[in-house]
């Protein structure tokens, strides 16, 4: 699942919807090299954005958003697969595969992000419609990489959190788990706006662009 800030683009859509199957199929990856196929086995080991589309999460929530003026736009793909009980590493294998999709996001601000300060700092000339197309490559993916590390079930943060809690948790983890949906939305709506100062921050630190 993934929040960004509304930005009027067609190039907006298509950015959130590449950057949202590189972090799917990330957790594929990862999960193939632990030890478990089933991602392969589905198809979904690819960046194909056919292969991950939810009609409802990935265009017809965000495009409602967007033509409301929705102060923020969210959606989600179709998770990639995986057995957990098929990774080697039983302890921590979920916590890999859970950090592997925000860790892509992160990678992919960083090389867009120090392209465009390399940019400014050689002082090259080119067109504003490079910038915003960088800058919001830059923006979405921080945006989806801080957004699922919140601790909060379905999001990838709790399966990281959770791989550090004694087993007793497991309790706790199914209990939340079960109302996964409803604690992303209140998350959505009621305490996004405390995170969205830090990715601007960072956002920042890397292009050395104010947002």
């Amino acid at each position: 699942m993934a929040i960004y800030m509304n930005i009027d683009s067609i190039f907006s859509i298509i950015i959130f919807l590449m950057s949202v199957v590189v972090h799917e199929v990330s957790h594929g990856f990862v999960a193939e090299h632990l030890g478990d196929p089933t991602a392969r086995l589905a198809g979904r080991l690819t960046l194909n954005p056919l292969k991950h589309i939810d009609p409802v999460g990935s265009i017809f929530v965000p495009l409602i958003l967007i033509v409301s003026k929705a102060p923020f736009v969210f959606g989600w793909a179709k998770p990639v697969p995986y057995n957990p009980h098929n990774l080697r590493n039983k302890r921590w294998g979920e916590a890999q595969v859970a950090l592997a999709g925000p860790l892509s996001n992160i990678l992919l601000a960083l090389v867009f992000g120090l392209l465009i300060r390399f940019i400014l700092v050689l002082g090259i000339s080119l067109p504003i419609s490079f910038f915003r197309i960088t800058s919001t490559i830059v923006i979405v993916n921080l945006v989806l990489a801080f957004f699922n590390l919140v601790p909060v079930p379905p999001l990838d943060g709790s399966k990281i959190l959770f791989a550090f809690l004694p087993a007793r948790f497991i309790i706790w983890r199914r209990t939340l788990e079960s109302y996964g949906f409803i604690l992303v939305i209140f998350f959505v709506f009621f305490l996004w706006h405390f995170f969205s100062p830090l990715v601007t921050w960072v956002f920042s630190i890397i292009t050395g662009l104010g947002f």
